[in-house]
């Protein structure tokens, strides 16, 4: 798991991927939206293709 000092923009365009995070695992689906700031958390590919996101990353100068 990694954390990012940044506000993150995700879209799932296509696959099957699950976004974990410290007290959750989120399962997600084709244009489901992910939103966070600074969030602990990583991405796990659940789908035999590859899976494609796309994603805003803006700094918050999270200390």
């Amino acid at each position: 798991m990694h954390k990012t000092e940044t506000i993150d923009y995700i879209i799932l365009l296509k696959g099957d991927v699950t976004l974990i995070l410290d007290n959750e695992e989120v399962d997600l689906k084709p244009f489901d939206v992910v939103v966070q700031r600074g969030t602990n958390h990583a991405w796990v590919n659940n789908g035999d293709e590859p899976a494609l996101l796309i994603a805003v990353l803006i700094d918050s100068n999270i200390k």
